[in-house]
């Protein structure tokens, strides 16, 4: 699934992934760092849910293009464990 944008590229981009808690990081952290190799240390915040079963990452990303966004966008998606990428 492509992303339709109106952005004027390089932009900043917030990113929202949704997985099971026990699994999210060690599938989403990969893929981020495969497509945004300078991603900085403070970039990645984690919320769990109120029964810790799932997690987010919000993911404050400085995009270089949208063909940047559709991979990144098409591989997390595509991800076994993870369950929604907003």
């Amino acid at each position: 699934m492509a992303i339709d944008t109106h952005f004027t590229f390089p932009c900043y981009y917030p990113l929202k992934i949704i997985g099971q808690a026990h699994t999210l990081e060690s599938a989403a952290l990969p893929i981020l760092h495969k497509h945004i190799p300078d991603l900085g240390e403070g970039a990645i915040t984690l919320k769990p849910s109120s029964d810790n079963k799932y997690l987010s990452l919000t993911v404050n990303l400085h995009a270089q293009s949208k063909e940047q966004l559709d991979a990144l966008y098409q591989e997390l998606s595509s991800h076994k464990d993870i369950i929604m990428v907003l």
